[in-house]
Formats: C-alpha cells, sequence, structure tokens
C-alpha cells in the first residue's frame, strides 16, 4: 500500500537547508519513494493519505547515547567527571540487573521518539535487551557490545567474544556495533583487537576520545602520545570509527581524524554540563570531518532532546569563533540529521530523499514560535532558534507511526515511568 504525506513543507534535512513548501511525500514498503512539491506529485489514486498541517521533517539520528543512565538522571550533580563516574555512576551501575537495562531503555527510546529522534547509536551493558526494547518501541538503533573492566560483566575476552558473536546479524531495526568505553580504561591492546572484529564484520566502532583536558594525561606521560596518536599506532584507527566528544584536540589530532576519516559524536549539552570544555566543531567541519549530534546520557546531559543539542552546538560554536555565522541554522539541523546518518555510515537514514527511510517527524506550525514565515527557509530557522521537541506532534519509523498527537502507541509511558523510579531507588539504595 502507497502512504501518501501531505504537508506545508519538508525540511530534507540537507547541509544547505533544503526546504520544500506544499510538500507531497509518497511511502512505500517503509522507503519514501517520490518528495516534491504537490503541484509536481504524481498520480496515485489509491494511497492512503495522511494530511498533516505542519511541517514533516527527518527522523534525527543520535550518534552518542547511554539511554538506559535514564535510572541515573540528575545523580551526582555538581560533580566533575571523573568523581562523578567514580564515585556516583559506577558503584549504581555494579547493581544493574538485564531486566533493569531493558526496562529504562524503553522509557528512553519512548521518550527519543516523542522528541523526533528515530535511531540512537547506544553504548551500554546489556546490549540483547536494549535491543529488545528498541524493538519494543519502534525505534532503530545501534546497538554497540561495551568493552569496560567493572565487576560482573565479564573478562574482555568475554565482551569481545560476545560482540563478535552478534556481526552481521542485525535486523531492519537493530545493527550492532562495539563501544570500548576509552583507552584510559581499556587497554591498548584490547582496542587493537575490537577494531579488528570490527573491521571483520563492518561493525560500527565507538569510543569516547579527549572528553576531558586531563583524562589522557597517564596515557601521554606513559607513551609519549595523544590518545588520538595512540589509536592511530595501534591500529584502532581505519574502517567505521565514531569517537565520542572529541573536545580537547590539537591541530595534530584533527589531521589524523581527516587523515583516516574518523566521525565525531559531537555532545555539546553533556560537555557544557560536565564543564568538559567546547569541541572545536567549526574547524572539524572545515576539515571535512564528518560530524554528528550526540545527547550522552540522560545522566549526564540530562535529556535525550537533540533540538536542544543541535541549539546550543550553533550557539557554542558562534561564540568560541567570535562569529555569529560560524555555524549556520541548516549546518545546525543537518548536523543531527543528514549529517549525523552520514557519522554512522548510514546514508539510508536522516534526510527525506528519494530511497531512504520513511522515518519521519510532524512538527507543528500552527505555533507563534513558527511566526513570521517570508520564506520556506524560515521554517528551517525557526525550528532551530524557536522551535523545540514540545512542538513534534507524530512520528513514523518506516512508515509505521510510533507516536501519535505526543503519545508513544507502542508502549505505556506512565507504566514505565513508575518502574523507572522503583529500580533507580533500589540502585541508589535506598
Amino acid at each position: 500500500m502507497l502512504q501518501r504525506f501531505t504537508a506545508r513543507a519538508v525540511v530534507v534535512g540537507d547541509r544547505t537547508g533544503t526546504v520544500v513548501p506544499d510538500a507531497v511525500l509518497d511511502v512505500e514498503d517503509g522507503v519514501i519513494r517520490w518528495v516534491g512539491r504537490a503541484a509536481d506529485a504524481p498520480e496515485a489514486p489509491d494511497a492512503e493519505v495522511t494530511a498533516l498541517p505542519g511541517v514533516l521533517t527527518p527522523g534525527m539520528v543520535n550518534t552518542h547515547s547511554h539511554a538506559p543512565m535514564l535510572l541515573f538522571r540528575g545523580q551526582g550533580e555538581g560533580l566533575p567527571l571523573d568523581r562523578w563516574l567514580n564515585e556516583v555512576m559506577w558503584p549504581r551501575e555494579a547493581r544493574l540487573t538485564p531486566e533493569d537495562v531493558e526496562v529504562a531503555m524503553t522509557a528512553a527510546s519512548a521518550e527519543m521518539l516523542r522528541h523526533g529522534v528515530t535511531t540512537s547509536v547506544e553504548m551500554y551493558f546489556h546490549p540483547d535487551r536494549m535491543a529488545a526494547a528498541v524493538r519494543r518501541t519502534g525505534a532503530r538503533g545501534v546497538i554497540t557490545h561495551p568493552l569496560l573492566g567493572l565487576p560482573g560483566f565479564g573478562s574482555f575476552d568475554e565482551q569481545l567474544a560476545a560482540a563478535a558473536a552478534s556481526g552481521g546479524t542485525g535486523d531492519d531495526q537493530v545493527e550492532w556495533g562495539i563501544g570500548p568505553h576509552a583507552a584510559y580504561t581499556v587497554p591498548l591492546p584490547v582496542l587493537t583487537q575490537a577494531a579488528e572484529v570490527a573491521r571483520e564484520h563492518g561493525m560500527l566502532l565507538t569510543t569516547h576520545v579527549a572528553e576531558t583536558a586531563t583524562e589522557g594525561n597517564e596515557l601521554l606521560a606513559q607513551h609519549g602520545q595523544s590518545v588520538p596518536q595512540l589509536l592511530a599506532a595501534h591500529d584502532v584507527l581505519g574502517g567505521r570509527v565514531l569517537a565520542n566528544h572529541c573536545v580537547h584536540m590539537d591541530d595534530g589530532d584533527l589531521e589524523l581524524w581527516r587523515e583516516y576519516d574518523v566521525a565525531v559524536a559531537h555532545c555539546p549539552g553533556s560537555n557544557t554540563k560536565l564543564a568538559s570544555g567546547t569541541a572545536r566543531l567549526r574547524d572539524m567541519l572545515d576539515l571535512g570531518i564528518r560530524v554528528g549530534m550526540g545527547t550522552d546520557g540522560p545522566a549526564s546531559n540530562d535529556n535525550l532532546d537533540l533540538f536542544e543539542d543541535l541549539r546550543l552546538a550553533a550557539q557554542l560554536a558562534r561564540l568560541r569563533e567570535r562569529d555569529a555565522t560560524a555555524l549556520t541554522a541548516p549546518e545546525a539541523f543537518w548536523l543531527a540529521t543528514g549529517a549525523a546518518a552520514a557519522a554512522i555510515d548510514r546514508e539510508d537514514l536522516g534526510q527525506l530523499t528519494a530511497g531512504r527511510r520513511a522515518d519521519l517527524v510532524h512538527v507543528d506550525s500552527e505555533d507563534i514560535a513558527f511566526v513570521p514565515v517570508g520564506e520556506p527557509t524560515d521554517l528551517l530557522t525557526h525550528l532551530v532558534w524557536s522551535v523545540g521537541s514540545r512542538h513534534v506532534r507524530d512520528t513514523w519509523v518506516a512508515g509505521r507511526q510510533v507516536v501519535r498527537d505526543g503519545v508513544s502507541t507502542t508502549v505505556d509511558e506512565a507504566e514505565l515511568r513508575a518502574d523507572v523510579q522503583t529500580r533507580a531507588m533500589r540502585l541508589a539504595g535506598r
């Protein structure tokens, strides 16, 4: 059955900020077949028509998330990253059960869908349970097998074996990857092995790099090289590599990223909340480094709302460069859509163009936040600067509606909230 969506406008999600007014978008078998102006639309007498009064945008792609940390939202407030991890997060995570992770991931996935985020790259424990949660809500996920030496989660060899076993076994909703935490928590030989497994299976490898100014000091003192240099020297780069944060990078580090085509997950919300610093976003883009927006976890952001992060990314880039043109509104929106999809090598997502997956978001434009509109591109400007996730009304993944009028169609969020509250109190020892 052909699905036809009509809308006030379609925002494509490309770098130049293409906006198609009075638009039609056709979907068949979960894939976009045609998009353009209504006056040019092909005949489709048997189509199932969904008339939308607002703006249709691509489903956003969250390139870095630890979504089950919704269990710890707001905890450890005011602590720097090292103390936040060691004193608050890791002790509580040691008490996690697989059921805790699945319930929290389900709640977080539903939250992201309400915010217009249809795909997220997840790095957390019990990946099989995270995958089950994503399938339940109807979202998409790149679920990475974690590598981190914490009690109760197996040896590095066991974690790597589990990651290798999942290689190439994904489906339309779930793609598998590998997520070593960082070079300061995972031995370099293990990182090398992880990269070998990822390349062998064509999997995404994602790891934290240069999030704080001091995290690489011990490695620098021991080896005389920065973390990016060490990753290159130990054959970790190459293949599909996504580096998270990348706040404290010098010119040589960025040149390595360009040389090896390493993508970056830019997480301004988390970086500012934890006072980690401001990434060199403009420099990265000018070098041709692929960058996509990420929220990080809901314990360090503290939400999963890419509308807030893309706006903050533009503000920080302009402030850092002392230049009001340092990041345009079209670029900011692209970083959460088309660019984010490219950063994880998923050219089937992130833009509303023929041949891509029909992951769609309907944003209500009958609001003062969308006034005035003199040109169609004003709609995109308003999406970035004045509109937020509160204006998201409906979300579809592969043409299947998973949010209707701001409410999940697949899970009971009230029930999930109560369940998360109970589990969070247990993990906090209360």
